[in-house]
């Protein structure tokens, strides 16, 4: 298992070995953050209030497994790959109101208890994750 060396922003010198976290600016967390999580789930093409869960769960559970569980709740072929075929599902569910960010967070839900770590930090885990859709759907579209 991996040392932590630090993390600023949310952002881990074990994930940004090359970054020098302690002089790590918030704008320059915010360059990583959209490029390497936003751009990399087009979050620009979903409704925003989907759009933040696939993005935390992509920081928080990485970009290819937050794509499959957006995949598995769009009802799509699951491939890890973001690709029309997964935006045009998206496109078609977003109108279903909150029963897709509901597949969604069931599905990341069922993985976060299947981790070991689920007894010490579960409850606190559980909480974010269901409360997050219904701030989720406050969002205002600026």
């Amino acid at each position: 298992m991996g040392t932590c060396r630090g993390a600023k922003y949310g952002i881990s010198a074990a994930s940004y070995p090359m970054v020098d976290i302690a002089g790590l600016s918030a704008s320059t967390a915010k360059v990583i953050y959209h490029r390497d999580y936003w751009t990399a789930i087009q979050a620009d093409e979903m409704p925003p209030a989907l759009a933040l869960l696939v993005f935390d769960a992509a920081v928080n559970n990485g970009v290819v497994q937050a794509i499959r569980w957006l995949q598995t709740a769009a009802k799509v072929l699951v491939d890890g790959q973001l690709g029309a075929q997964t935006m045009t599902a998206v496109a078609a569910a977003s109108g279903q109101g909150p029963g897709l960010m509901a597949e969604f967070q069931s599905l990341r839900l069922i993985f976060m208890t299947g981790l070991p770590t689920w007894k010490t930090f579960g409850h606190g885990w559980a909480r974010r994750l269901c409360r997050m859709p219904y701030d989720a759907s406050l969002m205002e579209v600026i």
